[in-house]
This record gives C-alpha cells, sequence and structure tokens, in this order.
C-alpha cells in the first residue's frame, strides 16, 4: 500500500554497476541485521540532502523512495527515475551507508486519470484483479489517503503475463544502478479496501485460468468462499498463498541474477491472523523466499501511543513469532509510534516502539504519522538510532534459546481454523511472557531441530504425516507436552483423519478426557479448554487497570499465570535455572545471545492507551541464578542508558542480583 505521495522526477538511465559496500560486520550476518531505518523521497534535486540527514540522525539503512514501478508513467518510462536511485545509492555508499528503494507490487496509479486517454486500467482491463461479481480492484480517492484527486488506483493480478515481464525488467534495472536492497510493498490480493474484506479475489481470467489448471476447479462456480469445510475453498486459500510466495521468489531471482549483492525484502501488513489467509501474503512461506520482512505490524493498536498494558503483550509476542518465522534473516519493523494522539508525548510514545522492537530482536523503522518517511521528532530519533549503535551486538546478534519451553506454531491450523487457533497461540504466549519462562516458538521447519524439555501443543487442529512423525519422534526422546483442544484430528489439507493415531492411542490417549488430565508419569497436561484461550479472552481488562497502580497479587489474571506456570513444573521443574522474581507488568524473554544467558525486559507499568506512554519504574526486581553461575559477572544495560555491572548476593546459597529500578526496561546478561 502506498504510504506517501513523492515528486515526479527526470532521470537517464543507470549504468550497469555490481558495486558493493564492505560489510558493516565481521561475522555471517549481512547489513539487513543492523539497520535503523528511515524513510525519504528521492529525485535528482534531494540526494545530498537526504544522505546528510540520515547521516546526521544515526540512520543506518536508507529507504528512498520515488514509485517508479507504481505511476502508470514511470513504470512505461522509467530512465528518469532510475537516475535518481543511482545518484542516491552512490551518494550513500560514498558515506558509507546501506541504501534500498521502495517500490510497489501489484498496485499502480495513474495520475489525473479523469483527464488522460491512457490510464492502466483504460489500456488494461484484463490486467487488474477482480471479485466474484466480475468488479475491477480499481479505487479513487475516497478509499485510501495516498490516492490524490482525480488519480486511478488499479491492483494487478500476478498472472497478467505481459505486466509482469515488464515489471520484472524494471526490477533488473533497479538491481543494477548498485543499490544495496529492493523493498517490495504490499504483493497482495485486493482484500483490505472497504467492501472487499470477504471477497476472496482475486477472479480475473488469468488466475482463474491458472487455478483451474492446477486443480481442475472453476474459482467462479465451484468455491463456496468463506467456508472453511468446503475442500474447493481449501485449495483456494493454499493456492493464493503459495502465488504471492512465488512471486517474491521470482523477484528476488530477478534482482540477483543482476546484483547477487542487493537484499531484496517484502513489506507484509498485517500478521499473524486470519487478516493473513485473506490478503494471501503469509509472512511464514514468504520469509523462505526474500532476505528480509519489513513488518507492518500494528497488533492491539496502529499506534504506540495507543497500545494498552496488554497489547504491548500481544505486539510484543507477534514479534517474537517473526523472528521464529525468519530463522536468522532480519525482521524489519515498519510500525507507527504516533499519529496525532492527544493527551501522549511523541518522544515516550516513540522510545516504548523502539523498545519494543530492540527487545524483540527487531530492526526498527522511525516514520512520521502513518507513512514511511519522516519522523515525529528527529532529536528523539537521533538519540535512540546512537544508542542502539553503540550497542546493537546486545540486540541483533543471534538468540538461541538453552532450556526452553516450546510452542508450536502451526501454518495449517491458523490458515484453516483461524479463529480457534490464534486466540489459543497468543493466550499462550501471554502466559510465557508474563510469567518469566523461556520459550521457543516452534514450526513445522524447526521442530527437527527443537531440543526442549516441554512442548505446548496449542489447539493445534491440523498436522501433517510428518508433523505427527516429529512429535511422536520428539514424545520418545522424553520430550513432555502441554495440550489443548483439538490435536491433529485433521491433516494439512484439512481432511478428517479416520484414525488420529497421535492423540488416540499412541500418545497420549485423551480421547476420552473431558476437562483437564496430569498425566500420572508426567509425560503430558491435556486441558479440554485451553488456558491460553481463556486468558486471552478475558483478562485484558483486569491486566490493563492493575498495571497502571502494579497491583496483581491476587487478582484473577495473576492466579491464572501462576496456574500455568504449576502446570509446567509438574512435568519439569528445573531447579538450576534463571528465576526472574518480577511482576507480569515486566514482559521478559531468556535467550542466550553469543553463548551468554540474557534477559530482555519490557516494562508496561503504568502505561495507558492513548492517555499515558512514560511507566512506572519498577524496583526490587531479582534475577536468581542457577547455583553453578554464582561466580560470573552480571551486566545490565537500561534503555537509552549505560551498562553497568551488578553485584551478586548470596543469601542461605540463593545467588542474584538486584536489578536497579526499571524504567522503560533493559537488559541483564552475565559472562
Amino acid at each position: 500500500m502506498k504510504k506517501v505521495s513523492l515528486l515526479a522526477v527526470t532521470v537517464i538511465l543507470g549504468m550497469f554497476c555490481l558495486f558493493s559496500c564492505n560489510e558493516k560486520k565481521s561475522d555471517k550476518q549481512n547489513w539487513t541485521h543492523y539497520v535503523r531505518i528511515a524513510g525519504h523521497g528521492i529525485n535528482q534535486d534531494n540526494v545530498d540532502e537526504v544522505i546528510a540527514s540520515a547521516t546526521e540522525s544515526n540512520v543506518y539503512g536508507i529507504e528512498i523512495d520515488n514509485s517508479l514501478t507504481g505511476y502508470y508513467s514511470s513504470f512505461l518510462n522509467p530512465d528518469e527515475k532510475l537516475k535518481a536511485i543511482k545518484m542516491a545509492t552512490d551518494a550513500a555508499h560514498a558515506a558509507d551507508n546501506r541504501i534500498f528503494v521502495y517500490i510497489e507490487g501489484l498496485e499502480i496509479i495513474t495520475t489525473e486519470s479523469d483527464s488522460k486517454e491512457h490510464t492502466f486500467f483504460k489500456d488494461h482491463p484484463d490486467w487488474v484483479q477482480r471479485n466474484i461479481d466480475g468488479d475491477p480492484a480499481v479505487f479513487g480517492e475516497e478509499h485510501a489517503f495516498w490516492i490524490s484527486e482525480g488519480d486511478e488506483d488499479s491492483w494487478i493480478s500476478p498472472f497478467a503475463t505481459e505486466w509482469k515481464e515488464i515489471y520484472m525488467e524494471r526490477v533488473r534495472q533497479i538491481a543494477e544502478t548498485g543499490i544495496d536492497g529492493i523493498h517490495v510493498d504490499i504483493p497482495y490480493w485486493m482484500t483490505h479496501f472497504e467492501g472487499w474484506w470477504d471477497t476472496w479475489a482475486s477472479f480475473d481470467d488469468y488466475t482463474v485460468a491458472a487455478f483451474k489448471e492446477l486443480t481442475g476447479i472453476d474459482a467462479k462456480t465451484d468455491i463456496q468462499l468463506g467456508n472453511y469445510e468446503d475442500p474447493n475453498f481449501i485449495k483456494w486459500i493454499d493456492f493464493r498463498i503459495d502465488v504471492l510466495t512465488q512471486f517474491m521468489k521470482e523477484v528476488d531471482k530477478n534482482v540477483k541474477y543482476v546484483n547477487p549483492n542487493c537484499m531484496t525484502i517484502a513489506e507484509v501488513y498485517p500478521g499473524l491472523g486470519d487478516d493473513a489467509v485473506r490478503v494471501g501474503a503469509d509472512v511464514y512461506e514468504m520469509y523462505q523466499v526474500v532476505d528480509a520482512i519489513a513488518h507492518e505490524y500494528s497488533e492491539g493498536g496502529y499506534t504506540a501511543a495507543e497500545r494498552s498494558p496488554f497489547d504491548w503483550v500481544s505486539y510484543l509476542a507477534g514479534m517474537y513469532t517473526f523472528r521464529a518465522f525468519a530463522e536468522g534473516k532480519a525482521s524489519w519493523m515498519l510500525s507507527y509510534s504516533w499519529d496525532e494522539n492527544e493527551g501522549v508525548e511523541i518522544s515516550e510514545a516513540m522510545e516504548n516502539m523502539i523498545l519494543s522492537h530492540v527487545m524483540a530482536g527487531n530492526n526498527t523503522w522511525d516514520a512520521r504519522g502513518h507513512v514511511m518517511s519522516g519522523s515525529n521528532d528527529i532529536a528523539t530519533r537521533t538519540k535512540i538510532f546512537e544508542w542502539i549503535d553503540k550497542y546493537e551486538d546486545v540486540f541483533y546478534k543471534p538468540r538461541n534459546a538453552e532450556n526452553p519451553i516450546g510452542i508450536y506454531f502451526s501454518p495449517k491450523s491458523r490458515n484453516y481454523f483461524p479463529g480457534e487457533y490464534i486466540k489459543s497461540f497468543f493466550g499462550y504466549m501471554h502466559l510465557l511472557l508474563t510469567g518469566h519462562r523461556e520459550f521457543e516458538i516452534v514450526t513445522p521447519r524447526t521442530i527437527d531441530k527443537y531440543n526442549g524439555n516441554i512442548l505446548i501443543l496449542p489447539n493445534v487442529f491440523c498436522l501433517s504425516d510428518d508433523e505427527l512423525s516429529q512429535i511422536s519422534d520428539l514424545h520418545e526422546n522424553g520430550t513432555k507436552f502441554i495440550i489443548s483442544g483439538e490435536l491433529g484430528e485433521y491433516d494439512e489439507k484439512r481432511e478428517l483423519r479416520d484414525n488420529n493415531f497421535l492423540a488416540n492411542e499412541i500418545l497420549f490417549s485423551i480421547n476420552a478426557i473431558s476437562d483437564v488430565e496430569y498425566c500420572p508419569n508426567k509425560t503430558f497436561v491435556y486441558y479440554k479448554n485451553c488456558p491460553g484461550s481463556e486468558y486471552f479472552k478475558q483478562s485484558k481488562y483486569e491486566y490493563n487497570v492493575n498495571s497502571r497502580v502494579g497491583w496483581y497479587k491476587g487478582s484473577n489474571f495473576y492466579s491464572k499465570i501462576q496456574k500455568f506456570l504449576n502446570d509446567i513444573d509438574y512435568l519439569n521443574i528445573s531447579a538450576n535455572r534463571h528465576v526472574l522474581d518480577a511482576p507480569p507488568y515486566i514482559a521478559a524473554q531468556i535467550t542466550n545471545v553469543a553463548n551468554k544467558p540474557h534477559i530482555f525486559l519490557t516494562n508496561l507499568t503504568g502505561l495507558e492507551a492513548n492517555r499515558n506512554s512514560k511507566q512506572k519504574p519498577v524496583k526490587g526486581i531479582r534475577l536468581f541464578l542457577p547455583n553453578n553461575k554464582k561466580n560470573v559477572k552480571v551486566s545490565y544495560l537500561p534503555f537509552l542508558g549505560e551498562k553497568t555491572i551488578l553485584q551478586i548476593i548470596n543469601d542461605e546459597d540463593k545467588y542474584f542480583v538486584e536489578i536497579p529500578p526499571v524504567n522503560e526496561g533493559g537488559v541483564i546478561w552475565y559472562e
């Protein structure tokens, strides 16, 4: 989705160039892992100004935008804009920076279309997406703020062959400028404008023909849209996701063909729930075919200023999930901090947004309001980016759990049972983050590498034969399980299994359980009614109200957290683990960075949506160390502060450190 109208530019075709800066880091991680991003409109006249502004505000990873593929005129005649991209690339490299360019994916605008004989839609009506009634995905100024009066905004079918040939040529031409990255915005099926949410588009002739060739099904007549019990609709869901994933794979192939050092970045909105299935851009699948993803993610609120403490936990849970999907690739957060939110200080909203990003290991992108460029406060950006630069290895080196509780993300359960599954998953993530237990998000791509003692299976309706086998192997090797709701009743195509040998015969014998069962040999706990779902649906109000003053003991939501933690300990009491004694308004990730235990803390105490973005400091937090770590050096880094060394205290052979008052958040580690 285009987020800002930019100046038209005049240029000539850039030279072929395979220029590549020296890597900022000597390790295996590339530059995408260390960016501190800001966006800029670019033209030939403002290149020096853009590079100077980025340098002065500690930006590393300069986004530029002249919408080369997103306007019909430059899509047909790109030379002028290519020249500006080349000029900006050379200038950024001369300043020892990295630079990437924004291009539109499946969206294109013809300016002042009402006065032109030739527009994209008028010239190529068969290239645009359509709903089931044949209405074209063509929009005007009333549909989105980035569409100006008189403009025509068209959304294109990825199967429009002639368009795609030109588009991929433009991708290659941009890569040839020597630019470090190409950022592709919204490779989506049009379902997110008003009136299109339930369309499950597109039903243009190209797409319908491709689906019929693949499946033999006529998408216009043989699908019950929105009916998850219709096997043809399930095939349509899978098809739509796969098409957009393959589109980005083709973009990356064209980028790398002419510039192997150029990174492909997909921008994806919104995130993890059924919205991902509707728009067809699934970050779980897309991480496999691009170098990084820029998440325009807004769980719980469009801006940081409007999130409640409970929303912040959900937002953090989403970001930790993205990091699991990435499997070592970078995750960029194109989120928004403040947009005319009265009663909230701009700088505080910015700090909270960026705090959450770095604590979850995501790269941050500062932007003004709800566009991609500018800043709500340059001085605040400069200060924060300078601090991140100083301590970037703490936040962006790979994180690896040592003794985690696993939680399984099931893409197929999300795709086919979105309401039931996603609440369960998010609820368990809340319980783990606010219960301060070490966790690891496990997926079908990583389950074979999981070596934790416990794995949570949250309402996992759909499991493939391979997943069933992997879970069975974990069981045989001693892994214990927390299970809720269904377990593999359906396969990866949402077909009901005749005999679910995993759930009913071999492992858990849960077929006859009516409520909760604690396995006598302590191999599993089974809940018929998911505690994660119940917590997620019932605890928001109480968590938010009590967080304002920091009270929690005796509350219903805290009792649910403690009950869940007790069930974990029923399966596996680890006497030699880190124990964080902190309120549930401190969200925590416990993990290893460069083989050193780290605890990342995010303080949510005192925050109120749209009213207060300044946390109340939390005093008296203690970190109890494993007994074999009593002689380590413990460091604490407060957000936007300086590293200090903490004294280890011995109290009756219990070794702990007292953490200084936590304001926004901080990181503890020892070595």
